[in-house]
């Protein structure tokens, strides 16, 4: 993927738009704003962004784990944004909160120590979206133990 890549988006109608991906096996996307502005036919841009950040996590874990031989179940992921006003009093992204649960115990898991220390470092979407916006993560086992815990520092205004 270095080097880049090229999405397109189209206006169908309103808020409603086609993303088309440079990838022939990725279907279209319909994105759409919530309502009274859109008409909720898909996901907004925010819930985009939401969903990028906690997918590119669960990947990173994913690949991690799986590097040193262990296999996590299914991992989940649940991501919450807060949305507020800036300084101008425009609406921002303000925070995102990731929460990650493997599906086995603390035990189980192979250099786990090295794991947690390093997996964000390799999620490029989250990495870069720090730059602007403060990224909390949580790496929970399957009995609910915190593992892993990150705060981002807030950004200056």
């Amino acid at each position: 993927m270095e080097g880049g890549f090229r999405i397109e988006l189209a206006q169908e109608s309103g808020y409603r738009f086609k993303v088309r991906f440079d990838h022939a096996a990725v279907p279209d996307l319909i994105t759409d704003e919530v309502a009274p502005l859109g008409t909720d036919a898909g996901p907004n841009p925010s819930r985009l962004l939401a969903a990028a950040v906690a997918n590119c996590l669960a990947a990173s874990l994913l690949f991690a784990m799986r590097k040193f031989g262990n296999e996590p179940g299914p991992i989940t992921a649940e991501a919450s944004v807060t949305i507020g006003r800036n300084a101008q009093k425009r609406l921002r992204i303000a925070h995102i909160a990731v929460d990650l649960k493997l599906g086995v115990a603390a035990d189980a898991i192979v250099q786990r120590e090295r794991i947690l220390a390093q997996f964000e470092e390799f999620c490029i979407v989250t990495q870069s979206v720090r730059a602007g916006i403060p990224v909390d993560v949580r790496v929970l086992d399957a009995t609910g133990a915190v593992l892993h815990a990150t705060e981002t520092p807030a950004q200056a205004a």
